[in-house]
């Protein structure tokens, strides 16, 4: 590791009042080019990606979790990303013989019949390939709000990834709202997913996500068949 776990721990709490750039400057300071931004390219994703840009250049690494079922709204923002900041962006993707297995054996839908089915698709589409690039870092940055998700209220905006020995997870957004989100997007011109505008506050896979109706929460669109406490597909979880 780039910096021993003990200081991590005190720059939990010393981080929790610092801005997001100022996360982001700590974060590459410790750990340099051992860490990377995993982007889904929602909004928040954008934000750091522009935020980065401005103090790196083009000095940093962006990986993307391409399930082959994303939405092609997606693949669009991507790519005006990458022209935009000049970037190189890592796509990861499942092991073929896992998604070959599992669609023959169970078909295309099966993540809808149980909940242990669906976390088996994440596991393989996301969960695999993720913990295949972690395992060349030492520290990932991710774009987690606390406003998201019931199951990320006690996100800190730093913390040791403990399902991950040794890995350090950066959320510099974790007590960002929405409005200041979309502020920072329309004040410096950030290219942004096209679904948002379409009613998706949140965005996955395209047979896991709807738009969302007015009133609801913004992570009903994602798994809107489960209860909200089991909406995380196993990337993302923390310390309490």
């Amino acid at each position: 590791m780039a910096i021993a776990t003990e200081e991590i721990s005190r720059k939990i709490s010393d981080l929790q009042s610092k801005s997001a750039e100022e996360v982001l400057k700590w974060a590459f300071d410790a750990f340099g080019s051992g860490i990377a931004l995993a982007s889904s390219f929602q909004c928040e994703e954008s934000v750091l990606i522009d935020m980065m840009h401005k103090t790196r250049g083009s000095d940093f690494r962006v990986f993307t979790l391409d399930t082959g079922r994303m939405n092609e709204e997606t693949y669009e923002v991507m790519e005006r990303m990458r022209e935009k900041y000049r970037i190189s962006i890592e796509s990861q993707f499942p092991e073929r013989e896992a998604v070959e297995k599992l669609e023959k054996e169970k078909g295309l839908f099966s993540f809808r019949q149980s909940i242990e089915n669906r976390k088996e698709c994440c596991g393989i589409r996301k969960v695999v390939p993720l913990n295949r690039v972690l395992s060349t870092l030492d520290a990932w940055i991710t774009g987690l709000r606390k406003e998201q998700s019931v199951t990320r209220t006690d996100t800190p905006k730093i913390e040791l990834d403990v399902p991950r020995k040794g890995m350090v997870k950066v959320n510099p957004l974790i007590d960002w709202s929405s409005d200041r989100v979309w502020d920072y997007i329309k004040k410096n011109q950030v290219p942004y997913n096209k679904l948002h505008d379409q009613g998706y506050p949140s965005i996955g896979c395209a047979p896991c996500t709807r738009a969302v109706q007015k009133g609801e929460d913004i992570r009903a669109g994602r798994w809107w068949w489960e209860n909200p406490e089991q909406k995380e597909c196993g990337l993302h979880t923390h310390q309490k």
